[in-house]
């Protein structure tokens, strides 16, 4: 066999093994995860958006399917939260996504105003726990 024979036969067999390797037997074609976020790593304004940041629909968004500017994974993520508010991780967790990517989509449907994000409150702002028990044993007194 000829050194050219060799190489083209070497770039076809290459050539069908990128395109079986792209392929999963069971989800069909897979879809590069900064392919769903256009290759943006975050939303256009800044969102903090924890792990455990929950996320609630607005009432504007009855019906995200109806809106062509949304991806599908826009629109699975409100009608995942409009049963139930779920948090970053259990929305990422339930859609086999990276969380960064979860972020960046949470973050585009903050800025389209149709979920909010709550977030939990910062353990240096809790109130203490002697104070509170002082407030319990102050109105047993009374």
């Amino acid at each position: 066999m000829s050194d050219a024979a060799g190489r083209q036969s070497l770039r076809g067999r290459h050539r069908t093994d990128d395109a079986h390797h792209w392929f999963d037997d069971d989800a069909g074609p897979v879809v590069r995860p900064y392919a769903m976020t256009r290759g943006r790593t975050g939303s256009a304004t800044q969102h903090r958006l924890d792990l455990i940041a929950v996320v609630v629909p607005e009432p504007a968004a009855d019906d995200p399917g109806r809106d062509q500017t949304l991806s599908p994974e826009h629109v699975e993520i409100v009608e995942r939260c409009a049963d139930l508010p779920q948090s970053i991780a259990e929305l990422a967790a339930g859609m086999d996504l990276p969380v960064g990517v979860v972020r960046v989509l949470v973050g585009d449907l903050v800025d389209e105003q149709l979920v909010h994000v709550t977030r939990p409150v910062p353990p240096a702002e809790l109130p203490d726990v002697s104070i509170l028990r002082e407030v319990i044993n102050g109105l047993r007194a009374l």
